[in-house]
Formats: structure tokens, C-alpha cells, sequence
């Protein structure tokens, strides 16, 4: 005949664990004592981790997906990310998210109100304010122990190794080029090859619709896609890049056709009016450019995560390509 055994519990709370202990792991009916750290029964500590590593519970989900060893190195990488708009913005985010330590934003530009739809920065109240500084002061509040470093200047000749080599500032371990110039970020690919700088090149992510069609491949082995067909046409007649041979460098893109932008009722045909709070400069504007291109922010968006994921897989080992 079975007996059955009835414990009688108490409502009162049982105390709080001394710091340091870990929770009991029950071996039998009732467990009595809690496992020590320096116990035989605690983990192991990986000797390969550096003495002052500690996972902070905000990680716990990438921490078990990549492990220990891969999130000390992603604490101490340093990557910079440029260009902080639809794509840069949300990039910058997950790689903050991911626990990577050194982020450095470089954007010249202000936010607009026609950023709203796709940049994650662009909030009630940040109208007409730096880039940079919202989006540092955002990522802060994901991770207080992440130090940003703010750039509010324009990637191109001139301000490339102050950008790249400052001397402020941690050697760079990666480069995610979110930059829309041909010039500067044709200049930014040619100087990371040199400098053997680690990149990911993001494409065209403008008049696309369908994010499933987003992929990572060789620079060289993108397809239509005008904004690439244009930078390795630069890249192979100015800076001497292989027509047809793989470059080892990894891209962004959408196999989507482009669709073509439509004209809105406020334009009152005329076309495109600038409305941007640093619409007249000298380096990249509205004003500049021959039509503005329609964007969706679950497009922009899944380029700039598909960056932050090349980074983060390449930093950590991952084949990507």
C-alpha cells in the first residue's frame, strides 16, 4: 500500500539568498543547503575568460545563444558605425543590445521630421537635434555601462583618419558603412581595405518594399541593385578593385526592383520640397540629389540588423560568407 505525504507550507516568504550563493538544486525530497560558488558542485570558470568578465543579466539571451567566451569579446570590441539614418540607427541599436562595449556614431546630420518613418532616433521632441546625440543618449539607456562616442561630422577624405585613427579613442575592430554618398563611402570601403579594417557594406535599402529579399553576400556578387552596380564601378576605376574576383568583403542588399517614388498631394506639383533642419550644407542634402527615394522602416531596418549581425558573427568567428 502507497503512503502519501503531505508537507505543510508556510505563507511567510523565505529569506533572501546571501550574496554569492546560488539557488538550491534539490537531490532529494527537500534540499537543505545552497551550492557555494568555490563549492565543488559550482561551475567551473572558464580559464579562457578574462579575470574581471561578468555577464550582467540584460545579455542572459544572447549570452546563451554565443556563450561566455563570445560575449567577452563582443564587450571589448570597438565598432564604428557610419552614418546613423534608417539603416545606421537600428544597426547601432542591436549592436548595443548584442553587449558589443565601444560604439562610435558618425553622422554630420539633425534630425528631421521626414526621418520618422524609419530612424529610430526621430522621436516627439528630438526635432532639429544632433544625430548622434539621440541616438548615444537612447543606447545608453539600453546599456548604462556601453560608452558611446560621439562623431557629428561627415565621413569623406579629409575627416577619415581623424574618424578612423583617433587617437582619443580604442583601435576600431569593425566598420558598418551606413554612409548614402557615392564618394565617401567608396573612399570609407578603399581605406578599411588598406588599413585591413573589417566592414560590411550596406546597399541601396531605398524603394523597397519586401524585407524577406535582404541578403548578405561578396561585394562582387550583388544583384539589382543600381547603388551597387555604381560603387563597384568607382571602386574598380578609381581605387583598383577586381571587376569579377570575390572582394572578401561582405554586403548588404535586396534583390527587389526598385520602385520608383510617387508624387504626395502637399507637393502641389512641384515636386520635392526640402524640409530638413540642415537642408542647405555643403556635403550631402535634399537639395543635391536628383529625385527623393520612398523608404518603408521594416526595410531600412532589416539592412541595418542584417549589418549588426554580419559585425557581431565576424567579431565572434562566424563564417559569413
Amino acid at each position: 500500500m502507497s503512503t502519501l505525504v503531505f508537507l505543510q507550507t508556510s505563507s511567510t516568504p523565505l529569506p533572501p539568498l546571501a550574496e554569492g550563493a546560488v539557488e538550491p538544486i534539490a537531490t532529494g525530497p527537500i534540499a537543505t543547503e545552497a551550492i557555494q560558488p568555490n563549492s565543488p558542485a559550482a561551475q567551473t570558470r572558464d580559464p579562457a575568460l578574462p579575470a574581471d568578465y561578468k555577464l550582467h543579466r540584460r545579455f542572459d539571451r544572447i549570452g546563451r545563444l554565443v556563450g561566455d567566451r563570445a560575449m567577452a569579446k563582443l564587450e571589448r570590441s570597438h565598432i564604428i558605425v557610419m552614418g546613423v539614418g534608417g539603416v545606421g540607427s537600428f544597426a547601432a541599436e542591436a549592436l548595443v543590445r548584442s553587449g558589443v562595449g565601444i560604439v562610435t556614431l558618425v553622422d554630420f546630420d539633425l534630425v528631421c521630421a521626414t526621418n520618422a518613418n524609419r530612424q529610430l532616433h526621430t522621436l516627439q521632441g528630438t526635432f532639429g537635434a544632433p544625430k548622434v546625440d539621440v541616438m548615444a543618449e537612447r543606447l545608453r539607456k539600453v546599456n548604462p555601462k556601453v560608452r558611446i562616442i560621439t562623431r557629428q561630422v561627415f565621413y569623406n577624405k579629409e575627416t577619415s583618419e581623424a574618424l578612423l585613427f583617433a587617437p582619443d579613442a580604442p583601435p576600431i575592430d569593425f566598420v558598418i558603412d551606413a554612409i548614402d554618398n557615392m564618394t565617401a563611402k567608396c573612399h570609407l570601403i578603399e581605406t578599411c581595405k588598406n588599413h585591413q579594417i573589417p566592414l560590411v557594406v550596406v546597399m541601396g535599402a531605398a524603394g523597397r518594399m519586401d524585407p524577406t529579399r535582404v541578403k548578405v553576400v561578396d561585394l562582387n556578387r550583388t544583384e539589382m541593385d543600381p547603388f551597387a552596380r555604381m560603387v563597384r564601378k568607382v571602386l574598380r576605376e578609381k581605387h583598383g578593385f577586381p571587376s569579377r574576383a570575390l572582394t572578401g568583403i561582405p554586403a548588404v542588399f535586396s534583390d527587389e526592383p526598385k520602385i520608383d517614388p510617387q508624387g504626395l498631394a502637399y507637393d502641389g506639383g512641384d515636386g520635392f520640397r526640402c524640409v530638413c533642419p540642415q537642408g542647405q550644407n555643403d556635403f550631402h542634402s535634399c537639395e543635391h540629389r536628383n529625385q527623393i527615394e520612398g523608404s518603408a522602416g521594416f526595410v531600412t531596418g532589416t539592412f541595418g540588423l542584417a549589418a549588426a549581425a554580419t559585425a557581431v558573427r565576424m567579431l565572434i568567428g562566424d563564417k559569413v560568407l
